[in-house]
């Protein structure tokens, strides 16, 4: 699995993550829209703000087509202070925005923050940390972890709640809060995952982290207490129901293009969970055999037991084993998964035909000894055509199915 959470262990150093070096150069975008009330002051706390030794900030202010007075004050603010910098969008979209700079930026890591501040600008220390140490790509602070303090109406919780619990169900993903508005990524991520996001507004940043934990991007997820912004101008129903359709889009596209393919998974752990998988298997595999063969024939509930077993081994193999997250190709692993079985169906089948020659005192041992042995074979063959075939990994180029 390519997700961790600040609570867990590490994985091993990603080989595409940023080096260690002295200084570390950090480019934190401001994306703002007619904020002429809070621009000066949440700069001048960012300005003020101690990112940690080694790392060398500088504040870039995305004004996304402001009409008000704020591309003023940006301009002044970016004249007051070295680490400041001013760009100016002709066009609407908070994503559209992030893009460019980002895209732009000659630094090691890019990051971003609302205006509003609503998460505390320490949170950037340990982010930028866990990128510049190899330990993660990207890293995003989340409001919805257990023990954390998160002010803001019940609406907009019921609403934040529901939306992620609906991306993990419809694209699989492990993150627990796509929308909080405080984000880091490496160069490297950056460069190969933003020219494939299309989103150019609110959905840009469940797009983005979306595709970087597809491609095998690590993220890295840290709790943070949060204050609502009363005075926010987000449409909440409108954005979810853009969200959706952005969903939708890439429920029906396929995995990010990159250019280097993930690390190999652990194949102890994946053994384990196979023979977890398997253990769960088989008891669904008995208790709809038992019922079944209470309304119809057994032969008929036992390929009834046999077929669905057989997919839900296959579908826990592939989260659970295999750590497959993406949505797409599931039902060509359901195919590969259904021929996989066919053919260790065979071993056993086999087995049978050449017990049924087995005469004398032994040869109930014997018929046993032999299906163990076909049984066995038959599951080293499974695995094995599962980790090559049926859940390979091939590289990041590799396109949808």
């Amino acid at each position: 699995m390519r997700y961790e959470s600040s609570a867990g262990n590490q994985p091993a150093a990603h080989p595409g993550a940023t080096s260690l070096r002295s200084t570390t150069t950090v480019d934190l975008v401001v994306p703002v829209y007619n904020e002429e009330a809070t621009l000066a002051s949440s700069v001048e706390t960012l300005v003020a703000a101690d990112t940690g030794p080694g790392t060398d900030v500088t504040i870039i202010i995305a004004d996304n087509a402001s009409t008000d007075s704020t591309p003023r004050t940006a301009a002044a603010l970016a004249a007051a202070h070295p680490n400041v910098e001013y760009v100016r969008l002709e066009q609407k979209g908070r994503g559209r925005a992030l893009s460019r700079v980002w895209q732009a930026s000659t630094a090691d890591i890019v990051a971003y923050t609302d205006v509003d501040l609503a998460t505390d600008i320490r949170a950037l220390e340990p982010m930028v940390e866990v990128i510049r140490s190899g330990l993660a790509d990207v890293a995003i602070a989340s409001r919805l972890q257990p023990g954390l303090e998160a002010q803001r109406g019940v609406r907009r919780e019921i609403i934040s709640r529901c939306y992620n619990r609906l991306l993990k169900l419809s694209l699989g993903v492990g993150f627990s809060d796509a929308q909080c508005g405080f984000k880091a990524m490496s160069a490297q991520a950056a460069r190969e995952l933003l020219p494939v996001v299309e989103d150019t507004e609110w959905f840009f940043d469940t797009e983005l982290l979306a595709r970087a934990e597809w491609a095998g991007y690590r993220i890295h997820e840290f709790g943070t207490d949060w204050i609502d912004d009363p005075d926010s101008s987000v449409d909440v129903l409108a954005t979810a129901w853009k969200d959706i359709r952005g969903i939708v889009r890439l429920r029906r596209g396929g995995p990010v293009h990159a250019t280097s393919e993930p690390p190999a998974p652990n194949t102890g752990a994946q053994i384990l969970h196979f023979i977890d998988v398997g253990l769960i298997s088989t008891v669904l595999y008995a208790t709809i055999f038992l019922f079944g063969s209470q309304v119809v024939s057994a032969a008929t509930a036992n390929i009834i037991a046999l077929l669905l077993s057989t997919v839900a081994n296959t579908a826990l193999n592939r989260s659970h084993t295999f750590g497959v997250r993406s949505p797409h190709r599931r039902l060509t692993a359901q195919v590969k998964g259904l021929a996989a079985f066919c053919l260790c169906l065979a071993f056993t089948s086999a087995g049978l035909a050449v017990a049924d020659g087995f005469t004398g005192a032994w040869a109930s041992i014997g018929t046993l000894a032999l299906l163990t042995a076909a049984n066995l074979a038959a599951t080293v063959v499974r695995f094995v055509l599962m980790r090559t075939w049926v859940f390979a990994r091939g590289t990041r180029q590799e396109d949808a199915a």
